[in-house]
């Protein structure tokens, strides 16, 4: 029954998502307005080709105040490296890879590589929560 708790029912369809190209004034602000604490990096054919966080650009607009440097674009600092799942993944083992692995946000992508949406922590943890309350009132 856990087994059959999918990606795809509750992952963000949404999520904010940024390009190689893009400064990281710009995606500071993305950051800003999205509450968000990581993203996709997607080309323009909608595939995945890295990750930005929040702490990646905090860390870089540090580093240009104390270096009065110009801020750079986000493929300078995107991680390329992507960990992503498939939406029709199960639930439970996501929860087991975070409890194993660091990223609080995932890309969920299609065999191709396109990006559909992400999920993260607070989307696994509802999906659970969801499930138990659901098993305790049967």
């Amino acid at each position: 029954m856990l087994e059959s708790l999918e990606i795809k029912e509750y992952m963000n369809h949404y999520p904010v998502t940024f390009t190689a190209e893009m400064v990281v004034e710009e995606a500071s602000l993305r950051f800003l307005k999205t509450k968000q604490i990581g993203g996709p990096v997607i080309d323009a054919n909608n595939r995945l080709i890295g990750f930005l966080s929040e702490s990646d650009v905090l860390a870089k607009m540090l580093q240009s105040i104390y270096h009065n440097e110009h801020v750079t674009d986000v493929e300078s600092l995107m991680r390329k490296e992507v960990l992503s799942v498939k939406p029709y993944d199960s639930v439970i083992e996501l929860a087991q890879m975070m409890l194993q692995n660091k990223p609080k946000v995932y890309p969920v992508v299609d065999d191709d590589g396109n990006l559909l949406g992400t999920i993260c922590r607070n989307d696994v943890l509802h999906a659970i929560d969801k499930h138990m309350r659901s098993s305790f009132k049967s």
